[in-house]
């Protein structure tokens, strides 16, 4: 049709230990139209298996997951795939968290409960940038 512009959707993968963690995340992100959550990771070598089968535009990653830590996940997520983005939402967010979060390759670090830090993460990342709004530092 004339005038009807295609939006290509941004797919994430969201990981999470928690099955109500990843829906919360799921449905704070689709209100987005543009973003789909498709697909979903409970342990490390669950979002390391889904990362390399669907290259996702984005993961939301969490610290605390069973066999690897989000840490040790980013770190051969970003040896191996240096242009997935990864956003760490968490419940152990802190200064000192995002630091190390930083050094290992993720590219942005928020508190899980702020849906609109999370939001505004995604964004930011989506866009080229880093988001470490506790460190101060939101820079291209």
């Amino acid at each position: 049709r004339v005038g009807m512009r295609r939006i290509r959707l941004i797919r994430m993968l969201v990981a999470d230990d928690n099955p109500t963690v990843r829906h919360y995340l799921r449905t704070a992100l689709e209100q987005r139209r543009d973003w789909q959550a498709c697909d979903e990771a409970r342990t490390g070598s669950e979002v390391l298996q889904r990362v390399q089968a669907m290259l996702p535009d984005i993961i939301l990653l969490d610290f605390q997951m069973p066999e690897l830590n989000g840490l040790d996940i980013a770190r051969q997520i970003s040896r191996l795939f240096p242009d997935i983005p990864i956003l760490m939402v968490t419940v152990h967010f802190s200064r000192q968290l995002a630091v190390v979060a930083r050094s290992v390759g993720i590219r942005g670090a928020c508190a899980r409960l702020e849906v609109a830090s999370i939001v505004e993460g995604v964004d930011a990342l989506l866009g080229q940038e880093t988001y470490f709004p506790e460190i101060g530092t939101i820079c291209v």
